[in-house]
């Protein structure tokens, strides 16, 4: 537990009293308690080993409430946080990306009813940056330093710079509600940052991609169904390994080795042990697992499509020559959505997904109406105010292109 008291308006952070992990059930109870005394909405921030453990659990929860404190928690020993959940249910909790976390905290039992995510709400705001660091700095004139953010989390015992570090990433978050929500009224944005809220908290899990081997990077540069076929044989083989042992797949072996690999397909186990190409901590101590994927690959007589599923639709740069038409539907709305978002101060991918616009320039609806493109669009997902804000400039859009000289002589042909 730490002291909220960390700076000071329009100078850097002065320094933080010491920091202490809550790492029992006891401790864990007596913080729940102090909690439930504390007042307003409260900060939560989570801190996972991204790019070091093959999971996304928390390994440090970080919670702040007026009138309580700052806490620090464990959860590995503490297990299930259902009685700060019960605490907190009703409450408003303060996140920053909160998308980011909300699947570690519901994983040990914390899932909040109502968020406040200031990220998402710096993004409205129409904030040139909005990592917290800056957002900080810009509306409450505090340096914080981010040295940590890239931290092994499951480093034990934590260095105490890091828990100070972790500690401020939510003593601050209150008051950056606090001010975030004037300026959304004052830009008569409170609805839409609601919508959006609402959104983030509700959003479906992603479904599991069919053939998840395909994210591995550069694998557009392997050819041949049985080079692919070798590629997801060692993707799927060092998925298996890095979950085993909970360790990030890319610090195992990086994606650029599994790829060389499949695109030079080594004749022996020995001449994959020679490859300069093949690198990484387990590339030659787990050699006979990475052979023995090789072989798998080899011998598969279920060969991928070299188009891959077919999930989503093509890139927009093959639309002139695939799709003419959906290429100028899509190049007539852009500038027309990106005038809209500047008009209500906002990004344009917060204004409407991109991949919306694509898919609906790619096959709209028939016919082509307002109403037709506010039904196509609730239907991928978007927003009320996004749909209320777009349909209709999207629809004339569409109208305008199937109007130009391009498109009326292509029609009459």
């Amino acid at each position: 537990m730490s002291s909220p008291d960390v700076a000071v308006p329009g100078a850097p952070a002065v320094p933080h009293g010491p920091v202490t992990v809550l790492d029992t059930r006891e401790a864990y109870l007596d913080a729940v308690r102090r909690i439930a005394e504390g007042t307003g909405p409260v900060a939560v921030d989570a801190e996972r080993a991204s790019g070091f453990r093959y999971s996304q659990r928390a390994y440090l929860i970080q919670v702040y409430r007026r009138d309580a404190g700052t806490f620090l928690f464990d959860p590995p020993p503490i297990g299930s946080f259902d009685e700060l959940d019960d605490v907190l249910r009703n409450e408003e909790w303060v996140l920053h990306a909160a998308s980011q976390d909300l699947a570690c905290l519901r994983e040990v039992g914390l899932d909040p009813a109502r968020i406040f995510d200031t990220e998402l709400a710096a993004r409205l705001l129409g904030l040139a940056k909005v990592g917290l660091g800056s957002v900080v700095q810009e509306l409450l004139g505090i340096h914080l330093a981010k040295e940590h953010s890239a931290a092994d989390w499951s480093t034990r015992p934590l260095p105490q710079a890091w828990l100070v570090y972790a500690a401020l990433d939510v003593e601050l978050l209150v008051d950056l509600r606090d001010v975030m929500t004037q300026l959304l009224t004052e830009q008569g944005k409170t609805a839409i940052a609601a919508q959006e809220f609402d959104a983030v908290l509700n959003r479906e899990v992603k479904a599991v991609r069919a053939e998840p081997w395909r994210r591995l990077s550069g694998v557009h540069a392997v050819r041949g169904g049985r080079n692919l076929a070798v590629a997801r044989a060692l993707w799927e083989a060092r998925d298996e390994y890095a979950r085993e042992v909970d360790t990030s797949p890319g610090r195992l072996i990086p994606d650029s080795s599994l790829v060389a690999v499949a695109r030079n397909l080594p004749a022996t186990k020995k001449d994959l042990a020679g490859m300069r190409e093949f690198t990484g901590r387990a590339s030659r101590s787990q050699i006979d697992r990475w052979w023995n994927a090789i072989e798998a690959g080899l011998a598969s007589e279920d060969l991928p499509n070299l188009r891959g599923t077919g999930e989503s639709i093509p890139p927009p740069r093959s639309w002139p020559e695939r799709n003419p038409e959906a290429d100028k539907r899509l190049k007539t709305a852009r500038p027309a959505i990106a005038e809209v978002a500047e008009d209500l101060n906002l990004p344009v991918e917060n204004l409407l997904t991109p991949e919306f616009l694509r898919r609906v320039a790619w096959q709209p609806p028939e016919p082509l109406t307002a109403d037709g493109i506010a039904s196509f669009l609730e239907d991928l997902g978007a927003r009320a105010w996004q749909i209320d804000a777009t349909a209709q400039v999207i629809a004339d859009a569409f109208v305008e292109a199937a109007q130009t000289p391009e498109a009326a002589h292509e029609a009459g042909s």
